[in-house]
């Protein structure tokens, strides 16, 4: 863990598209119907946006008599304790969703088609990946013929 000689307390952050450096972080909580920031705080660089959310809502619905029904947030908060927080206090979450960028040159899950009466998926170049194994976890895996994908676009 990298810590400052000048001033300890800042965090070491390291995000894509984001400077790396030793910074702090200030959380803003913004009232959509006002438009009005209802609370500000602040974290070392290294602290995940997430991790002081909880804290701050029930501070702001203590502190302000706030009788809160739904939230919104971006898709960094959408995280187990976040959304077992929520729902333990009774409140709507509204996360966005965050699609992964698959790996170079691989289409990404959504591109695949399902056909439910063959058990098989096709990919969009119409190559079927048929069923392999089913995993410890409960996950059926699929798999193409390699040496039909080797020439693959995509």
């Amino acid at each position: 863990m990298k810590v400052s000689t000048t001033d300890p307390d800042s965090g070491y952050m390291f995000r894509e598209g984001k400077p790396e450096g030793f910074f702090y972080l200030d959380h803003r909580t913004v009232d959509v119907k006002y438009n009005l920031i209802t609370d500000v705080f602040v974290t070392a660089g290294n602290v995940h946006d997430s991790v002081p959310y909880l804290s701050r809502l029930d501070r702001q619905r203590k502190r302000f008599g706030f009788e809160v029904e739904a939230v919104a947030l971006d898709s960094c908060y959408m995280t187990t304790p976040i959304c077992k927080g929520l729902e333990e206090r009774k409140i709507y979450g509204v996360i966005a969703h965050r699609r992964f960028h698959p790996t170079q040159g691989l289409y990404p899950k959504w591109k695949f088609t399902y056909e439910a009466g063959r058990n098989v998926y096709r990919c969009p170049e119409q190559q079927e990946l048929v069923y392999r194994t089913t995993d410890r976890h409960g996950y059926r895996h699929y798999a193409s013929d390699p040496k039909m994908c080797a020439a693959c676009p995509g």
